[in-house]
């Protein structure tokens, strides 16, 4: 019988949710009213709500099947269409308005390593079927980790359907399930790296390298070795290309807690860094770092993928050891839902690429890492992460198990489970999942403003700079040895140096003798002066020559790319001086009201304080503070989220805008 209050696809759902679980719609429709609490909100949406976390757990207990078959598509598209309008008809478009409604396509202008008859699929996989929107999607995802994800389900949905107008039509939705389980079955297929036994829980992410796939090559100084490069959510490996076989891999663990980090780099012949398409693996383990190209005609796209995915286990790792969680299978649960999370990168890969997606739309840690305030999703992720109930079978874990991969490990952390609670429905809400939601709609929220200025940063124009640049770089050099000195004495390289430095700059702030440690400071400059008249030195030396060529012991090249990353660190400084200074500008002038407040009530406190503290009680508190916080207490105090937050403030201003005209008014 029809629920009149419900819509004909929440009835559809309804009627198959009954037949999924053996029962009447009835039986359904009273349990779910046992359960309910009017305070809650729409009654319909909460049953269908209900009806859907009870069918979805008896299809992840067969999920693999189901995937295969499609039934798993179709009946969570519906659930989504369902709970997106769980009461009053679904609008249906007229036939005849079709041709006037189409989606707009999204193509980029510029095409990079692409076949000449090769589109996207995304754009063609559109029908005139109801389309879901963004919040059933994320419900769903936070049901089934499988499509998505809740802590990046809408940055997911986002970049998947920015081709289809932000709406998910069900030929899509059914393709990219289908490509996430074929991408399953191809990293069960990969071979394990020559030499290597991987651990009970370390699975293969990503390869390339082999006959099938592109290069990968390793520069070690002045030589290159192609190889395999494979990726676990555990370490990377590398099997240089033998004569017949591979050779040994080379381990980089990336689950060890030491310092350790990937970032971008560049290669070319004889070291010159003409092509951006490497990455470096730096770790006190390798002295040098692990420099590994990706070669591809233009872009840097597998680059960019790599180091994405190379960063997201390293970060997982820091997260796993930075929260501590509290049993070996809640560690699980992180690593398959982080496994999930570049299995989907895979697939959307595999839809998008004449435009490949941004690697961290689709990831977690990767993409919390950059976004302002992600650490705050991380946090509430983590005290989540202690109340995940594993044992349900629509858990991460249970998902990896049923698509057949690695029992045993599965197996080995059951063993270990304790007082395990008992199945519950999946996607119970709870005030974690509310906290959660509210730290990522804030993170999305300041992500829009840092985006809206570094657009307006990148619109300023870059100035060149002369030949007068080598001619300061060299001016400075006899200044070198005294900022040596300095940094050394300020990270307490030199302890004793540096409890004397305290010692007289307290003395002299307490005492008042800043004016007479000038006086001294100037004394010892004119005895310098003697000293060099007495040496002779304007007789030694009786010209600066500063030489703006080359240096006769450097190659040609060497000399090249000495200059080349010269120009390049001096364009850099220039372009941040001016950035900062249009950033100030706009502070000054409220262009950025929200800053100037902040600015306005920092600087009102700073007079404040600096009117009723004497200075030189405030100079001794900045010293000691500097030192302390420059020594190894002072690191293991520091807090790297203030920083954050003023990183992330300043990030957020938007510059004055320049325009350069070519004739002065």
């Amino acid at each position: 019988m029809e629920r009149k209050h419900l819509s004909s696809i929440a009835n559809h759902v309804l009627r198959t949710t009954a037949q999924e679980l053996g029962t009447s719609v009835e039986h359904l429709v009273e349990e779910s009213e046992a359960g309910w609490n009017p305070e809650v909100g729409d009654y319909s949406r909460k049953l269908m709500e209900f009806c859907s976390s009870k069918a979805l757990i008896n299809l992840c207990q067969n999920i693999e099947e189901r995937l295969n078959n499609g039934s798993y598509s179709r009946f969570t598209y519906d659930m989504m269409l369902a709970w997106e309008n769980p009461s009053g008809a679904l609008l249906e478009k007229p036939q005849a308005e079709n041709e006037d409604s189409k989606i707009s396509v999204n193509l980029p202008t510029e095409q990079d390593d692409i076949p000449l008859f090769y589109s996207d699929l995304m754009p063609l996989l559109v029908n005139d079927e109801p389309s879901v929107g963004e919040d059933a999607f994320v419900w769903l995802g936070s049901l089934v980790p499988l499509v998505a994800d809740i802590v990046n389900g809408r940055f997911t949905f986002e970049t998947l359907t920015a081709p289809t107008g932000n709406r998910l039509f069900f030929p899509a939705y059914d393709k990219f399930l289908k490509e996430i389980d074929n991408c399953m079955k191809h990293l069960q297929k990969q071979a394990t790296p020559k030499g290597v036994e991987l651990a009970d829980d370390e699975y293969i992410l990503h390869v390339e390298g082999t006959a099938t796939t592109q290069r990968v090559v390793r520069h070690i100084e002045g030589t290159s070795w192609p190889g395999r490069l494979t990726l676990t959510n555990h370490a990377l490996y590398f099997d240089a290309s033998g004569v017949f076989t591979y050779d040994d891999a080379l381990k980089i663990d990336l689950s060890r807690d030491i310092e350790h980090g990937v970032k971008p780099a560049a290669t070319g012949p004889w070291g010159a860094p003409l092509f951006d398409k490497a990455m470096i693996y730096e770790s006190p383990e390798f002295q040098e770092g692990v420099l590994l190209e990706f070669p591809e005609m233009t872009s840097s796209t597998r680059r960019d993928h790599w180091l994405a995915l190379t960063k997201e286990v390293l970060l997982m790792h820091k997260f796993l050891s930075k929260f501590k969680a509290e049993s070996p299978i809640q560690a699980w649960e992180m690593h398959a839902r982080s496994i999930l999370s570049i299995i989907r990168l895979h697939a959307a890969r595999e839809m998008l690429r004449i435009c490949p997606p941004d690697p961290t739309k689709f990831l977690i840690f990767s993409l919390y890492d950059e976004l302002p305030k992600g650490d705050y999703v991380l946090e509430q992720l983590a005290e989540s992460l202690n109340k995940v109930n594993i044992a349900q079978p629509c858990s991460a874990h249970s998902i990896l198990r049923k698509m057949n991969f690695s029992e045993p490990t599965i197996s080995e952390i059951e063993e270990k489970r304790v007082n395990e609670k008992k199945e519950t429905i999946a996607g119970s809400e709870d005030d974690d999942k509310a906290s959660l939601e509210t730290a990522i709609n804030q993170t999305r929220k300041e992500e829009r403003e840092v985006v809206n200025a570094k657009e307006a940063i990148e619109g300023l124009k870059d100035e060149g700079i002369s030949e007068n640049a080598l001619i300061l770089m060299e001016l400075l050099k006899p200044l070198k040895s005294g900022f040596v000195w300095f940094r050394e004495t300020l990270s307490w390289e030199r302890p004793r140096t540096t409890l004397v430095v305290i010692a007289i700059v307290t003395v002299i702030a307490y005492k008042e003798w800043v004016g007479k440690a000038i006086s001294a400071g100037l004394l010892v400059l004119v005895a310098k002066m003697i000293q060099a008249r007495q040496e002779k030195l304007k007789d030694k030396q009786k010209e600066i020559t500063v030489c703006t060529a080359f240096e006769p012991t450097a190659s040609t090249r060497e000399n090249i790319v000495s200059a080349q990353y010269m120009y390049m660190t001096i364009c850099q400084i220039i372009h941040q001086a001016n950035v900062t200074i249009l950033k100030l500008h706009s502070v000054l002038v409220s262009r950025a009201p929200k800053h100037a407040n902040v600015m306005m009530v920092g600087i009102t406190g700073l007079a404040i304080l600096l009117a009723v503290t004497p200075l030189k009680y405030l100079i001794i508190s900045a010293v000691f503070h500097w030192m302390i916080m420059r020594s190894k207490l002072g690191k293991y105090m520091k807090n790297n989220q203030n920083e954050r937050r003023v990183k992330e403030w300043w990030d957020s201003i938007p510059p004055t805008p320049v325009r350069i005209v070519d004739q002065c008014l």
